[in-house]
């Protein structure tokens, strides 16, 4: 006989394993096709459930893209979490960071295509998730705290902010994915080609560095 105090958990539990198996296939699915390519019918016979299931755990589908949109975005800034930046030499956490969301872009295609698919409709949808701005504030928030520190040592030059630098990463790191096909066929070179990827990684690091250090 089932405890009737552990039956609400295992509900709970079955509950968030749904809902996160939904969100991933949800995510496969619209980095395919957009928003307005990907049908519910499509996710629910993916997943093995039915559309009322999904608008019992989203609302609909444009709850579900929205939901997917947040979630992606969660995915970036949880792994800034985890460097742990405080713990490090400032020149090293700035390295570290722009390396991490190299690996981190490199590893979520689906990502960078959603991103692209909400540019390319003029962030139709991603202006609805009011919350976002305050999801993405770490990203700035840490590479401001370690930026002030390098200042302070006299390691990094005071001309900069934290949005240039976030900037400058984020562009590198996003072009390798995004343009992907095109820079491949103009120059026959693949930017995703696994005996390049320390290099590549590396550069992002490098030039990140270098930038920082410039007439410190």
């Amino acid at each position: 006989m089932t405890n009737s105090v552990t039956e609400p958990v295992v509900r709970k539990r079955d509950a968030e394993r749904t809902r996160a198996e939904l969100l991933e296939v949800a995510t496969e699915a619209f980095a395919e096709s957009g928003y307005a390519g990907t049908r519910v019918d499509e996710i629910a016979e993916r997943t093995k459930t039915t559309k009322r299931m999904i608008y019992y755990y989203f609302g609909g589908k444009e709850q579900l893209y929205l939901a997917v949109l947040e979630n992606a975005y969660r995915g970036i800034r949880e792994k800034e979490q985890s460097i742990h930046a405080g713990d490090l030499a400032p020149v090293e956490a700035l390295r570290q960071i722009a390396e991490l969301t190299y690996d981190h872009h490199r590893n979520h295609s689906d990502f960078i295509r959603l991103v692209s698919i909400e540019n390319i409709h003029h962030g139709e949808f991603i202006k609805r998730l009011d919350g976002l701005r305050t999801v993405n504030q770490p990203a700035v928030a840490v590479l401001e705290t370690v930026l002030a520190r390098g200042r302070a040592e006299g390691s990094v030059r005071s001309d900069v902010d934290a949005l240039d630098v976030h900037l400058l990463i984020s562009s590198y790191c996003f072009f390798q994915v995004a343009n992907q096909h095109t820079f491949g066929y103009l120059f026959d070179r693949d930017l995703l080609a696994e005996e390049r990827r320390e290099h590549l990684r590396s550069m992002i690091g490098d030039v990140v560095v270098a930038w920082l250090t410039a007439e410190v």
